[in-house]
């Protein structure tokens, strides 16, 4: 191939990006650190623009949270300088900084951050996620706003409380789910037997961390996981009903954060039912979570694994016996019984006795 040729024309308005950023920092960064850190570049010197996470994450088409990762990587990278305010550590200010150039060459680039890594700043995962009380004031008469409250409390049957309201209007207000997507989200949960906030706020963040942003995606995201479930009831021998809340929440751990195959699944359950006689969800989480702790991915590695215990466990006996028959003072088991043990057998003359019982009938016969 011929050389490509580069020719700058900019004038104006131009963002400076330093040399040393493209030959040692970019090329080992994920793509999306990379844009947002350029576009952090861009909007430094825009005198109208006071950008937040959520509008960031927005201009994005991605989390908050994954806008933090991003912006916690270049700090440890050395290029940004995060400050934040009050207990709840917000995030208030991002300074950028200079390339040392004493490390250019040298420079450490972290990795992506771990997923298993706590966030920083720290998330309070037992909060609700809901808007501010003045907040549900300035939307009480909105149109949209109403239609939502009113076929929430239609679906799950009685009146929402205040908490509730400011929970199911988190989706419209600051996750911006459409009024019909958030219709959906509440006749999804109820359909499932799930009426309580807590599982319809669960339900619902897990669509915005899929960027499910209509209700045919929601549909079709729910059609796929909805067969998945129902392929792994079938694993347990059940066919008359559909899954519960908790049953759920420990399908999605399988499938989705230990990311386990169906047949990994299924023969989980086969384990479960020939161990406990009957479809342990609990039983078999248990055996899921061991297999994930040992990296176990495909049946080979079961068989592995399998394999490895058998060894392990016939090796501990045969150390057992042996420790058993080399004890000090310790004489080689008998095979006799404890009734052998504790009866002492003797030899019999039974002519002998036989003349002493005659003897003694004729000395008591009477004359």
């Amino acid at each position: 191939m011929g050389l490509l040729t580069i020719k700058d024309s900019r004038l104006a308005g131009m963002t400076l990006l330093a040399d040393d950023f493209i030959d040692y920092y970019m090329p080992r960064a994920n793509g999306d650190f990379v844009k947002i850190y350029l576009y952090l570049l861009r909007s430094v010197h825009r005198q109208d623009f006071n950008p937040t996470l959520s509008s960031l994450a927005d201009v994005f088409s991605c989390t908050e949270k994954d806008v933090l990762r991003a912006l916690r990587y270049w700090q440890q990278a050395g290029l940004l300088n995060l400050s934040y305010r009050g207990k709840e550590r917000e995030l208030e200010k991002i300074e950028l900084l200079p390339i040392q150039p004493s490390l250019q060459k040298t420079q450490y680039v972290p990795e992506e951050p771990s997923e298993r890594k706590p966030p920083e700043p720290p998330e309070k995962k037992t909060a609700p996620a809901q808007i501010s009380s003045a907040r549900a004031k300035e939307l009480k008469d909105n149109e949209d706003v109403r239609q939502i409250l009113f076929f929430t409390e239609q679906y799950i049957g009685h009146p929402l409380s205040a908490t509730d309201m400011r929970r199911i209007l988190y989706f419209y207000d600051v996750l911006h789910f459409p009024v019909d997507l958030i219709d959906y989200l509440v006749e999804y949960c109820v359909s499932r037997g799930g009426r309580n906030m807590n599982y319809i706020e669960k339900v619902g963040l897990a669509w915005n961390d899929e960027k499910l942003t209509t209700v045919q995606a929601a549909k079709e995201y729910s059609s796929s996981w909805k067969d998945r479930y129902f392929a792994i009831f079938r694993a347990f021998g059940i066919r008359n009903r559909n899954p519960i809340p908790d049953e759920i929440k420990m399908m999605d751990k399988w499938l989705k954060e230990y990311a386990m195959p169906m047949d990994l699944i299924r023969e989980a359950a086969s384990r479960t039912i020939r161990q406990t006689g009957q479809p342990s969800f609990s039983y078999a989480d248990r055996i899921l979570s061991d297999w994930n702790k040992a990296g176990v991915h495909t049946p080979d590695d079961i068989q592995k694994l399998d394999s490895a215990y058998r060894q392990s466990h016939a090796s501990s006996e045969a150390g057992n016996t042996a420790l058993s028959q080399k004890r000090p003072g310790r004489e080689p088991a008998k095979s006799s019984t404890r009734f052998n043990e504790n009866f002492h057998q003797r030899d019999y003359d039974f002519d002998r006795l036989e003349q002493e019982l005659l003897l003694n009938q004729q000395s008591e016969t009477p004359d």
